[in-house]
């Protein structure tokens, strides 16, 4: 494995207008991010870069140790585990959760030849981790929409990826599914031998104290990147919104209060 799980220098995206502005961003194994940043700053961008989804413009991009525009993304997607709202517009009402998540295996959405025995026990094994086995032949269209992002989370985690990006997975949960969720994604967060996480929040309540690092944005730049302890303060979370922030933490637990 490269030594570094990302790689980014001087990433830009253009299309109308510039989306991502330069940004220099690099993991290393044993790291987990949140990205933070106002609505409309590139987060969302970032990560479709990151999956191939969107062409950088300019600058370099390397995602364990392959490099964009040298290497087939669509075989180094199988290692990169995609959690997002955008995918499940794409998955057929019918599709069972087991077929859902063996999908997974080959970064595919909506599987068009029934899952091997072998996929079929992997699939049960990743729901049962996210306490969803008893989902496993309820139709897509049946399930809840924190059932739906387990499911997804189970997905991406079917090909055994080395990074695992979550955009925003708590986003429309109620209070007790995000604390379920959250708990779940923490769980995963501490296995020795599980993927690097990057995720995408608003909410600083929602980083859980196995997160190790932060990157905040704002217009499409990263104003800041590098460990919680020193980067997550209400000085920079007040230039990250443009607005007074005051930034607690109790219990292990962030929370913050606009002044």
């Amino acid at each position: 494995m490269s030594a570094e799980l990302l790689a980014i220098r001087g990433l830009t995206v253009r299309r109308d207008t510039t989306i991502l502005h330069a940004i220099d961003w690099t993991i290393h194994p044993g790291e987990h991010w949140v990205l933070l940043g106002p609505n409309g700053c590139g987060k969302t961008t970032l990560l479709s870069a990151l999956n191939g989804y969107m062409t950088p413009s300019a600058g370099t991009l390397s995602v364990l140790g392959a490099t964009y525009g040298r290497t087939d993304w669509r075989e180094l997607r199988k290692h990169i585990g995609f959690v997002s709202n955008a995918l499940t517009r794409h998955i057929e009402p019918g599709e069972t959760a087991l077929d859902v998540v063996a999908s997974g295996t080959e970064a595919v959405i909506n599987l068009w030849k029934p899952p091997s025995p072998a996929e079929q026990r992997a699939a049960l094994r990743l729901l049962g981790q996210w306490s969803c086995r008893h989902l496993a032949n309820r139709p897509w269209a049946h399930l809840s929409q924190g059932e739906r992002q387990r499911v997804l989370i189970c997905r991406a985690l079917a090909a055994k990826p080395s990074l695992l990006l979550l955009d925003e997975p708590c986003a429309g949960l109620d209070p007790v599914a995000r604390k379920h969720l959250l708990a779940l994604i923490e769980k995963q967060a501490r296995k020795k031998r599980g993927p690097g996480l990057i995720l995408i929040t608003h909410h600083v309540e929602e980083i859980t104290p196995a997160f190790t690092h932060v990157l905040l944005m704002r217009a499409g730049r990263c104003l800041t990147a590098g460990p919680i302890a020193s980067t997550l303060t209400s000085e920079n979370l007040s230039k990250t919104f443009r607005t007074r922030i005051h930034l607690t933490r109790q219990d292990q637990t962030w929370s913050l209060s606009i002044l």
